[in-house]
């Protein structure tokens, strides 16, 4: 946790905070001294309850019989005073958090990274052989510096991903790193314990390049494309934080099937998941959060203990936990139970054993901040989508186009004239409702997204963001950061569990 500092007494820092608010203690001090001058003798005296309320935790509640008036208007003085103490310890707090990378009696603080949405070709995205990626998938970036010196790159967050790799000395021009460049760098050799051992949890184990002697790591695209490379080892470095060695994949080919030139300025990917090669495992980090601001504001990502930035409480749900291997359940992803899905305030009629991993591990559910969009497994997503589009009647028109489907996985699009919004406010929120009573509320502009260079007429084509798992195919449930977008989510792994809260990403951000 920062350390926090108390108001107006602390430092320099606290100083200038709470200095504005000085003004309205010195006119509450006049007040007091001014009213005290027209109060009756202190003999007189009346009855007085007042019951506790949340908004004064300093003043427990009480009851006054008998008080003097001068201690009534004392009361009333210091529950006046109460609103200007919490603005001043909120500011503080929020200026302490600011200062993250540093340490404060000798406690780490929070790493705090701005994160951003960008589209990335599928060149960039190399992934599990379960995972979903698309030719321009809009995913989450972040920015940080490796090796020595310091070379800056763009890499994606992915909490459904292990490894975290960079494309090493890129010909083609684009973002890349450049081993040869830095005196930290150095490659995993054969022999070492992280070659045999330490890649287990990988969808491809590690193998000897016999001919370099040198660990050699494999991974596949979702369409059939490979990358291949060195595992290597180097510093990556966090804004102002300290050299962390990092194993990671050097890439030095990469081969798509689907190159769409979009000019991303991706050059790698952090892997996020709980497997033993991945950033947190790697860096010993046992919270993490992140809020997705919509449109081209920019989120944040908080890697560390921090208490959020808002007063909105944060609903847990439990990790789920499988320690027999079972051949499609990933077991170092982020796995949780849904319970059930609403539509407006229409409970889906979904059996709880659609919703629960079976005996081959097929069912999980998985929140990932590498996927785009939410994909749901056919029994669901089919009463999803007759529900949805029971409740749009009238409200949206459907394509009606059997052999359209979006991205391979979309099928439910519908036709809004060309430069209009869809009517957003007319339709009904999707609730994803998880163990424990955590909910994700998806609404608005965030449950149809433009088909990008579709038309129908006058009219553009927009889909459903809830896709079927069954098209994909995939055995599995996804919450996409699609529908994280102006969700405050955090990953505490010390107590096995993962929270939201609905917030204004943008602004919390800016607080940070």
């Amino acid at each position: 946790m920062p350390t926090l500092l108390p108001p107006i007494l602390s430092s320099t820092k606290s100083h200038l905070v709470t200095l504005p608010y000085l003004n309205k203690l010195f006119l509450l001090t006049s007040f007091y001294l001014t009213c005290s001058k027209f109060l009756p003798p202190s003999s007189e005296s009346f009855f007085l309850s007042i019951p506790y309320h949340p908004s004064f935790p300093m003043i427990p509640k009480l009851v006054l019989a008998s008080a003097s008036p001068s201690t009534f208007l004392l009361f009333i003085f210091l529950a006046l005073c109460q609103p200007l103490i919490s603005l001043s310890s909120t500011t503080v707090t929020a200026t302490s958090n600011a200062s993250a990378g540093a340490s404060t009696g000798g406690k780490p603080k929070p790493f705090i990274l701005p994160l951003r949405t960008q589209k990335v070709s599928s060149l960039a995205l190399p992934g599990p052989r379960n995972k979903l990626l698309f030719h321009h998938n809009v995913s989450l970036t972040v920015s940080l510096s490796v090796g020595t010196p310091p070379q800056n790159v763009s890499m994606v967050l992915d909490t459904g991903s292990e490894l975290c790799w960079l494309l090493c000395n890129a010909t083609a021009g684009g973002p890349s790193f450049h081993p040869r460049a830095s005196s930290s760098y150095a490659p995993v050799r054969c022999s070492s314990a992280t070659c045999r051992d330490g890649t287990r949890d990988l969808p491809i184990p590690a193998s000897c390049d016999h001919a370099t002697s040198l660990c050699h790591v494999s991974l596949s695209y979702a369409d059939a494309s490979t990358s291949e490379g060195t595992l290597a080892a180097d510093s990556f470095r966090l804004g102002q934080s300290t050299r962390l060695s990092t194993i990671f994949g050097c890439m030095a080919s990469a081969y798509s099937s689907t190159s769409g030139g979009d000019g991303s300025t991706t050059a790698g990917l952090l892997g996020m998941n709980r497997g033993s090669l991945s950033f947190v495992t790697q860096t010993a980090i046992q919270r993490f959060s992140y809020c997705i601001a919509g449109g081209a504001a920019t989120g944040v990502l908080l890697l560390g203990d921090a208490p959020p930035p808002f007063l909105m409480p944060l609903h847990y749900t439990p990790l789920v936990q499988i320690s027999l291997p079972l051949p499609y359940f990933d077991r170092v992803a982020y796995t949780v139970q849904l319970d059930g899905i609403r539509v407006a305030a229409v409970l889906l009629p979904i059996p709880k054993s659609v919703l629960v991993p079976d005996h081959t591990g097929a069912g999980q559910t998985m929140v990932d901040s590498g996927t785009q969009f939410t994909f749901l497994l056919g029994a669901a997503y089919d009463a999803l989508k007759a529900e949805f589009l029971r409740q749009t009647k009238g409200v949206l028109t459907v394509l009606n186009e059997p052999d359209f489907v979006f991205q391979g996985a979309f099928d439910l699009c519908f036709r809004i004239p060309a430069g209009a919004a869809p009517p957003s406010w007319r339709l009904p929120a999707v609730t994803l409702m998880f163990r424990g009573g955590a909910e994700v509320r998806v609404a608005g502009e965030r449950l149809l997204y433009r088909a990008a260079g579709e038309a129908r007429g006058r009219d553009a084509v927009w889909c459903f963001t809830f896709g079927n798992s069954d098209l994909v195919p995939l055995s599995a449930y996804v919450i996409g950061h699609h529908h994280q977008q102006d969700v405050w989510v955090d990953y505490d792994l010390r107590n096995s569990r993962v929270g939201f809260a609905p917030v204004h990403c943008a602004q919390a951000a800016q607080r940070l």
